[in-house]
């Protein structure tokens, strides 16, 4: 079956398909959620050392305005780790050499979540949501996707109880108006 799944990829769907596939039914697919589209603009960006990861990000989104982000892609190395671990409610501290693995999430002046990922010297990997406290040992190179059409909020989802993205086309903007030319 997974030659034939492959074949029909291809394009080669055609040739003759195993008798077991043809009499496999594939459950019927779920009802996808509601999704908005919007063009990208993008940030490229280069903390130094000694920034704190989460306090540049949420200085950029603010200086920026920006309603709905996400972070493209995160590397670096850091000497402090602060994390929220699954399922705890207060920081967990590491000190040390860490280096940046992955940064995901969402960014919005109406509230960010994002996740990190750090590997220490022994290739051991720690994640959680990245906190306030993240010191940037030599570099923090990011880049940011803008999301100019949507604007992302956080409202509490009745089935988590918790703060949970929600996303909305952003208000549109008025464009000026051009100045009529003076009578003499």
């Amino acid at each position: 079956m997974h030659a034939y799944l492959f074949l029909s990829i291809l394009g080669l769907g055609s040739l003759a398909a195993p008798a077991t596939f043809a009499q496999h039914k594939m459950p019927a697919s779920p009802t996808a959620p509601v999704a908005l589209s919007s063009p990208m603009r993008t940030y490229a960006l280069r903390l130094r050392p000694g920034d704190d990861l989460r306090q540049q990000l949420t200085a950029f989104t603010q200086q920026h305005r920006i309603k709905a982000a996400a972070i493209v892609t995160c590397v670096g190395s850091l000497t402090t780790t602060a994390l929220r671990l699954a399922n705890q409610e207060g920081p967990t501290v590491y000190q040390g050499h860490f280096e940046i693995v992955s940064l995901v999430g969402t960014l919005s002046v109406n509230g960010s979540h994002l996740h990190l990922s750090v590997s220490d010297s022994t290739g051991r990997t720690l994640g959680g949501h990245l906190l306030d406290g993240n010191r940037v040992y030599t570099t923090a190179e990011l880049v940011i996707g803008v999301l100019e059409e949507l604007e992302f909020r956080r409202e509490t989802d009745p089935v988590s109880t918790y703060q949970e993205l929600s996303i909305y086309p952003a208000p549109s903007t008025p464009k000026p108006r051009k100045a009529s030319p003076k009578k003499p």
